[in-house]
This record gives C-alpha cells, structure tokens and sequence, in this order.
C-alpha cells in the first residue's frame, strides 16, 4: 500500500472516524421501525444510533466549554451529556414506565462513577505513574453523590415503616402511597435545592478550585464560530429525542425477546446508551491529563443525575398522562449507589489517581452488573 492510500485508511479508521460512521444507524432506525422490524432490532438500531450523536453532542459542548475553563467546561459536558438520558426517561415516563426511569436514574449513577470514572483513570494512567486533580474539588462531588444515595435511602426506608404500618392496619395502602409520593415529592425540591447551592459553590464562591487546565481546544489555531457547535448541539438533541422515541416504544418486546429483565434493560443497556457522551469526552480529558475536568465530567454527570434529572423527572411526571413519580427505589438499586458513593470517595480521598485505580472502578460496575442481570 502506497503512504498516501495508508495515511487515508489510517484517518478512516481513526476512533473519531469509526463513531462517525455509526451515524448510518439514524436512517437506519428510522427505516427499521416503519418498517416494523422485530423489537430487539429496532431497540438495537436506535441504541447504536444514540451513541454517536451523544458523542457529537460531547464534542460540541466540549469545543463550548474550551473557551470558559473546567469548571463551567465540566458543567455543560455533564448538562449536555445526560441530555440523552434526560431524553429517553421523559419518554419513558409518558408511558408510565417509571421502574425503567428509575433503573435508568441507578444505572446513569453507578455507570458514571465507577464506569465512565474507571475508564478515564484507567486510560490516563496507562501511560503514566500518577495522575494528580484538585483533592477539595473531587472531594465536594463525592460529598454531593453521598447525599444523592440519601435520597434514595430515605424513601426506601420509609416504604419499609409504612408497609408495617399498613400491616398493622393503621394505613391503607392507598393511604401509603399518597404519602410515598408526597415524601418523594418534598425529597425532591431538597435534592434539586442542593443542586442550586452546587452550582453557586463551583461558578461562585469556590470558582477557583474548579479552573484547572487549559481550555479543551487551546492553541493559537483559528477557531470556529460559536453558532457551529451550538447547530451541531441543537440537530444532536433534536434527533436523540427522535431515537430515543424508538428506542422506549421497543424496550418491553426487546426485553421479552431476549430473556432481559426490564431493570436490567434500564441499568445497564439504556443507562450505557445515555452515557455515551460522558465516556467519550471524560476518557479524552484523562488521556490529555486534564483530571480535573475528567472529574467534573465524570463525578459531576452522576451528581446531576441525582440531584437535578431525578427531581426534574418527579416534577415533570406530574404533568405526563403516565402518572406522577416516586423516589422508591429498589434495596438494590440503593445499595449499588452506595457502593459507587463509597467507591468514589475512596478514589477522591488522595488527589492523584492511577491506572489499577480505573481497573477497579471497572471491576466493581462490571460485578454490580452481572448481579442486575442475574436478578429476578
């Protein structure tokens, strides 16, 4: 092969090239489903789909956030890369499908901080001993995510009391709904009241900690126009929300079809699909040694998850024919938050990372996930 046909073959198979050409299944979907193909294939078609336009979505927010610094550049990147997952659960929700929002909440929690996070330590630490971030920065994200798992635990203990109250006679169980919601309810402005005083924390009076590393797209290189990203961004959103239309509209016939449970399906299929963004643009930032955007990215998408996209969800069920949503959650699905919690305060607790750190981060969502698959 002459140089110049191998420098064109290298550019096409570069990994940026290769999330490209999966852009084909967008059509394809589309074609898959008027066509009314089988559930597991058009759930198949629209889940590869979302994955490069996600990873579009993560390029556009990332050229955005070079030009303000980490701190707002994590913000967008964690706000734009679970617009996907946003996305797909308010589908989802329209159709009453609150116990896949919910596994799909857990599995974007637990697959952002042990998976993207993993990742990203794993792949930045390859070619290095350590890799060094703001201690008090990751340490805030990871106090943020404990009181998320919070929460979580707060509803599933109070379902506990007032399931022995109702056995008891002393609620009726439309009686222990009501106040399941209620509860979920009021969690919730605390939750997303929590969110707001984060976001003054790192924009506003602790601005400094999270201003580490040069722009994303630095150099002296000209620079594209600031509407060419926010376009690509819009079109991006504009045909996540078309696929992710499909996707929903096949989970309950793909799960049938291949023997998956519907938890499972939102875990760790629907929740890995929506983290596209996160795992592409959070690896990028480690490989280049810019942890503490790689961090804020990683920490920072499951902390809004948490404390602002589950409590938009409560908020915006309300208003959705499929019916108003609760923070109950299964002991489970509780539990593998507080094993991500933990796993990431561990990692945050030092201020440098390395790459057996990532390996493990992996290990524990992959043993989290086999456990998922074998639940009943």
């Amino acid at each position: 092969m002459s140089p110049p046909r191998a420098s064109l073959a290298r550019r096409l198979l570069a990994p940026e090239r290769l999330l490209q050409w999966l852009l084909v299944f967008v059509p394809v979907a589309v074609i898959a489903h008027l066509l009314h193909w089988s559930g597991p294939a058009v759930f198949a078609c629209a889940a590869v789909a979302i994955v490069p336009l996600a990873g579009l979505m993560g390029e556009a927010t990332e050229d955005i956030a070079g030009r303000f610094g980490a701190g707002v550049g994590g913000l967008l990147n964690a706000t734009f890369g679970n617009a996907a997952e946003f996305i797909i659960a308010i589908v989802a929700l329209q159709r009453g499908m609150h116990d896949v929002v919910k596994a799909s909440l857990t599995g974007s929690i637990i697959g952002n901080a042990l998976l993207v996070l993993g990742l990203a330590l794993l792949g930045g630490g390859l070619r290095r001993e350590r890799q060094r971030f703001d201690r008090t920065a990751a340490a805030t994200g990871a106090t943020l995510l404990a009181l998320a798992a919070i929460g979580l635990v707060v509803p599933a203990l109070f379902n506990v009391v007032a399931s022995g109250a109702v056995a008891r006679s002393a609620l009726t169980a439309a009686q222990e709904a009501a106040l399941e919601m209620d509860l979920s309810l009021e969690i919730a402005v605390v939750l997303f009241g929590a969110y707001l005083l984060s976001l003054i924390f790192s924009l506003g009076t602790h601005r400094h900690l999270y201003g580490g590393g040069a722009p994303a797209h630095g150099g002296s290189g000209t620079r594209a126009p600031a509407w060419r990203p926010a376009l690509v961004l819009l079109v991006a959103t504009a045909l996540v929300a078309w696929m992710s239309e499909l996707l929903v509209g096949a989970v309950d016939e793909a799960s049938r079809a291949l023997g998956l449970t519907p938890v499972f399906v939102g875990v760790i299929v629907v929740a890995t699909v929506g983290n596209a963004a996160e795992h592409s643009t959070a690896v990028l930032m480690a490989l280049r040694d810019r942890m503490d955007l790689a961090l804020n990215i990683a920490i920072g998408s499951s902390t809004q998850v948490a404390l602002f996209v589950a409590p938009m969800l409560v908020f915006l069920s309300r208003l959705l024919p499929g019916g108003p949503m609760d923070l109950h959650f299964t002991p489970f699905e509780v539990v593998s938050v507080a094993i991500a919690v933990a796993s990431v305060s561990l990692v945050a607790l030092d201020g440098e990372s390395n790459w057996l750190e990532g390996a493990l981060l992996v290990a524990v969502y992959l043993i989290l996930g086999l456990a998922f698959y074998f639940l009943p």
